[in-house]
């Protein structure tokens, strides 16, 4: 199974791969790099990162105008990432029918152009995300049971922010995705963690 690390926009769609929910695919957000150390311990060192049309976190991190330039930057910054971080680039999300990438990875964009219609957060705790949903943006859990509480609170609360800015008046909820080959003793230590950090009141 190819686990593709993408942008939790609730746009975004793995048809064929798990993906593992990180803001702009983890583009400038600190942190990161012991975040995909930490995906590589759980998931195994060939893991995949993708870029995606319209990732509002990329524009507003480079102060760009439009989303033409927003759409070959996010291309240009993840490859550059992947290689930072010894990740394998899967290619590019664009809205059209789901797209063939490298090693068997599908995907696509599937909410209305310039519009966001997600109406919760959701964590994945056991493995990444496991059913597509519309309505949610996707954060990885995963693997916060590995890592320092004070890192996670920061790491995690940067994008649930990002995402109630999207939002703008409606109060985001939250859900919670627990299977997943990591096995139900794993997503109920990171539930528990997310849990103590005040993430599920």
């Amino acid at each position: 199974m190819a686990y593709v690390i993408a942008c939790g926009d609730e746009g975004v769609q793995i048809n064929q791969g798990t993906r593992l929910g990180v803001v702009g695919s983890g583009f400038k957000l600190e942190g990161f790099s012991e975040v995909v150390a930490i995906f590589k311990k759980l998931f195994g060192d060939q893991l995949y990162i993708v870029a995606n049309e319209e990732n509002d976190w990329i524009k507003e991190k480079m102060e760009l105008a439009t989303w033409e330039q927003t759409t070959a930057t996010a291309q240009q910054q993840i490859q550059a990432l992947a290689d930072k971080e010894n990740l394998t680039y899967g290619g590019f999300l664009p809205f059209t029918d789901p797209k063939q990438l490298v090693d068997g990875i599908k995907g696509h964009m599937v909410r209305p152009h310039k519009v966001h219609i997600a109406n919760n957060i959701s964590f994945t705790l056991g493995g990444g995300e496991q059913k597509f949903h519309l309505g949610r943006y996707v954060i990885s859990a995963d693997w916060v049971s590995e890592a320092d509480p004070k890192f996670v609170k920061t790491f995690v609360q940067t994008q649930v922010d990002f995402y109630q800015k999207l939002a703008g008046d409606l109060k985001l909820g939250f859900t919670l995705e627990e299977t997943g080959e990591l096995g139900a003793d794993v997503a109920a230590k990171n539930k528990a963690v997310l849990a103590s950090l005040g993430f599920l009141s």
